[in-house]
C-alpha cells in the first residue's frame, strides 16, 4: 500500500509518526514515501500546522501525534 508521510525537519512529532510506520510496515506491507513540506510552497501552506500527516488513496489516515492501533487499524481493514 502507498503511503505518503508529510514532515518537515527538527520534527520531534515527524520522528514519532516515521517510528509508528516502520513498526506498522512489520505487520502489513507499505510503500512509504516521505515528503518534506518546506520544499513546496503550496504543500507547506496546506499542512504547515498539521504535521505529520499520514496519507495514502488521498485520504488523510492521522495527522499530529500519530498511533500504532489508528495506523494498523486503517491499513488492515
Amino acid at each position: 500500500m502507498k503511503v505518503q508521510l508529510y514532515s518537515r525537519n527538527n520534527c520531534p512529532l515527524c520522528d514519532d509518526a516515521r517510528l509508528m510506520l516502520q513498526l506498522v510496515k512489520e505487520d502489513v506491507y507499505l510503500d512509504i514515501e516521505e515528503i518534506n513540506i518546506e520544499e513546496d510552497d503550496e504543500i507547506h501552506e496546506k499542512y504547515f500546522l498539521r504535521i505529520p500527516v499520514i496519507e495514502s488513496e488521498g485520504k488523510i489516515i492521522q495527522e499530529g501525534r500519530i498511533d500504532y492501533a489508528t495506523l494498523l487499524e486503517a491499513f488492515t481493514s
